[in-house]
């Protein structure tokens, strides 16, 4: 069987620098996310996906967002979002209000007590994308690394591939990102205690 490095199928072949980049950006990505995740969850009783949604309200006018375009900018299905607002919404951190111009439409609020929920995690959130990422890199290589990452953003939106319904989804895909709102408790959290022994079993 021809490994990604040779010629299978049509496809092009990567070389070994090739596919060593492509690898490292997938680990960098998943390993940087579990972090992130963890020190939340310790800290804060508060998922990845959670502080997300709660940044993007808070960066909205009116700290507000409609549902479709909420699940676009954090990366959620729209089930996805849906479950994690149910949670949100019962622990009083946003609340659903209607679109007057679509009575379909729907927007997620951030409320009062999810601003100060928010605030009390975003110093979290940032020391970690500091330590594992900005602080490693000087002005030129941050202008260029964007540059990069837009150039290949921009490819990947274009290429449209639509989301693969879950019943036929490769097990597994996903799963750290996923777990983070389906393992959780009403606000996409896990007890403390659980969230513990799942870090001591990883850093073993």
């Amino acid at each position: 069987m021809p490994g990604v490095t040779e010629s299978a199928g049509g496809g092009s072949a990567l070389t070994p620098e090739e596919l060593t980049f492509w690898r490292l950006l997938q680990r960098v990505q998943v390993r940087a996310t579990r972090v992130l995740e963890t020190d939340l969850l310790l800290e804060h009783d508060l998922s990845l996906p959670a502080f997300e949604v709660l940044t993007r309200l808070a960066e909205a006018p009116h700290r507000r967002l409609r549902m479709n375009d909420l699940a676009d900018r954090v990366l959620l299905s729209r089930s996805g979002l849906t479950r994690l607002i149910d949670r949100l919404e019962g622990d009083g951190l946003v609340r659903r209000e209607a679109c007057q111009s679509d009575a379909r439409g729907l927007y997620a609020v951030l409320t009062d007590a999810g601003a100060a929920r928010r605030d009390e995690a975003a110093p979290t959130y940032l020391r970690a994308i500091r330590t594992l990422f900005l602080d490693l890199l000087d002005e030129t290589e941050l202008r260029h690394c964007t540059a990069v990452l837009t150039k290949v953003h921009a490819a990947v939106r274009a290429a449209g591939r639509p989301p693969i319904p879950r019943t036929r989804a490769v097990a597994g895909a996903a799963r750290p990102y996923r777990a983070a709102g389906q393992e959780a408790g009403r606000s996409g959290t896990r007890s403390r205690s659980s969230s513990t022994r799942c870090c001591s079993s990883e850093r073993r």
